[in-house]
């Protein structure tokens, strides 16, 4: 009986982190299209809904109702597990993030390398639909993704070595109290700097969105894909944005703290405090996308290998020889 309640619980607790994010991922794609739009004036989505807020499900109704394609020569399974395993492994990360006291579903004590092994699994849904579409664009294109998310998940792991080194812990829920007195985003500056511009390229996201470069790879990855199975790619890049927002949020802003220790800021609830870090994270994304230009792939590679990879390891020693002395 005690094993049944058990499982009730975890399944009403994940509905109530699985609902919001899946309607954070939806209306994330409204607030980036309505954000660009103001950069460049111009209006955004202001039709369907009131201020085109009904813009999203619109949207997923549109791409529901669309046929899906499987070419002739690719792997039906793998092309249609692909989608899945993508969508899936940005919705399973999410089982160790804490929203607040105690509001998590797997308070474990390794949260961190769980979040270093789904991020690595990641790269495995972009593989698989680049060979099962059978197509050397695609190819191509998942090659690309693969090296470029490899390549930047160095760094980031370099860099949440300096924090679990400050915190003392790789449980999330801890390094969160480690910053009860100063948030490591302020001893910790630079690391949090490459861990935002390493955020973007691991989530191939403007200016390092060459596996999906339209000039010379007609879309990349996933170009063979239609309807749903496309959809879930694109929302599994959105889920992983919201995904690297929390976690920027938890190691460098103190996740649900608030920014002052004092009367004025200790009444507002500690998850509120954690969505308007995400929500300024998230802004940063999409201020990005409409600022810079896309980079080349030999710069790409060159920022990630030659300047992020041996400063965050210089960073990672002195962190390590400052705690030693004190």
């Amino acid at each position: 009986m005690a094993n049944v309640e058990g499982l009730l619980y975890l399944i009403e607790y994940t509905l109530l982190i699985l609902i919001p994010l899946l309607l954070a991922v939806a209306y994330l794609t409204y607030v980036e299209r309505k954000v660009i739009a103001a950069m460049q004036l111009r209006i955004g989505p202001n039709v369907v809904g009131w201020f085109g807020l009904l813009q999203p499900f619109a949207d997923g109704l549109k791409l529901l109702h669309k046929e899906t394609i499987i070419p002739t020569r690719a792997n039906p399974f793998l092309f249609l597990m692909a989608p899945l395993l993508t969508f899936g492994l940005s919705l399973s990360a999410w089982a160790v993030i804490p929203f607040g006291p105690g509001l998590v579903i797997s308070n474990i004590n390794v949260g961190i390398l769980y979040l270093f092994a789904i991020s690595s699994l990641g790269v495995y849904g972009i593989i698989m639909a680049g060979w099962a579409s059978n197509s050397k664009y695609s190819f191509l294109g998942a090659l690309r993704s693969a090296a470029q998310m490899v390549s930047y998940e160095v760094s980031i792991g370099l860099v949440i070595i300096t924090i679990l080194l400050s915190a003392g812990s790789l449980n999330l829920s801890e390094i969160v109290e480690a910053q009860q007195n100063i948030w490591f985003i302020i001893p910790h500056l630079p690391m949090a700097v490459i861990f935002s511009v390493s955020a973007l390229a691991e989530t191939n996201r403007a200016p390092f969105d060459l596996p999906e470069a339209e000039a010379e790879l007609v879309s990349g990855y996933n170009v063979e894909y239609s309807s749903m199975t496309f959809a879930l790619f694109f929302l599994g890049e959105y889920a992983n944005m919201i995904l690297m927002s929390a976690i920027g949020s938890i190691l460098f802003l103190g996740g649900w703290l608030p920014p002052l220790q004092i009367f004025p800021f200790t009444w507002v609830p500690g998850i509120v405090w954690f969505a308007l870090k995400m929500s300024f994270l998230l802004f940063i994304f999409l201020w990005v996308r409409a600022t810079f230009p896309r980079y080349r792939y030999d710069q790409l590679m060159r920022l990630g290998w030659k300047v992020f990879l041996p400063f965050s390891l210089i960073w990672v020693i002195l962190t390590a020889g400052v705690i030693v002395i004190l």
